[in-house]
């Protein structure tokens, strides 16, 4: 092991064994739930070891509580989302209620896709779910949203161009 790697190790050590408590409580406080906490307080950790920053970390509370606060509102998000599906389900007759296992893959597609379209204008995400899951064609969408089909063409590009830079992002 080199001794960068060994000055990181030390580094990520001392501000898990110096931190870790407070952010628990921080998360704690806003969650009030001790197990979402300590999920998100481990996750946000296991985020500064994957960007290998730890030496760089001038004001280690801010830095945390900024990464924190990003794992916060995706479990929040996440599960807005997951209870919006679950009520779509509720409506469906048990027969075409799809199994649990395709509710379970059903349901990280959605996130997923959620995730692609984060940070997209209410006009683009609307044009691009007609488009894509409605499966309503430009002209379509433009009469729908009172829109002009070259609008369309323009949303779908921004949206489809965003969500290449998301997966590339990811990758």
């Amino acid at each position: 092991m080199s001794a960068n790697d060994l000055s990181l190790r030390s580094a990520v050590n001392d501000l898990y064994c110096e931190h870790h408590g407070w952010l628990n409580g921080w998360l704690r406080k806003r969650l009030g739930n001790a197990f979402d906490a300590a999920d998100l307080t481990q996750d946000t950790f296991v985020r500064v070891i994957k960007a290998r920053s730890a030496l760089d970390i001038r004001e280690p509370r801010p830095y945390l509580s900024r990464i924190a606060k990003g794992l916060l509102i995706d479990l929040i998000r996440r599960r807005s989302l997951e209870q919006a599906y679950l009520e779509a389900l509720a409506t469906l007759p048990e027969a075409l209620q799809p199994s649990l296992e395709e509710q379970a893959i059903l349901l990280q597609a959605l996130v997923e896709i959620d995730r692609l379209l984060q940070g997209l204008g209410t006009k683009v995400k609307q044009v691009f779910m007609l488009s894509q899951f409605d499966g309503l064609t430009y002209p379509q969408i433009a009469e729908q949203l009172n829109i002009s089909v070259r609008s369309v063409n323009n949303y779908m590009a921004k949206a489809m161009e965003h969500c290449c830079l998301m997966q590339l992002q990811q990758a």
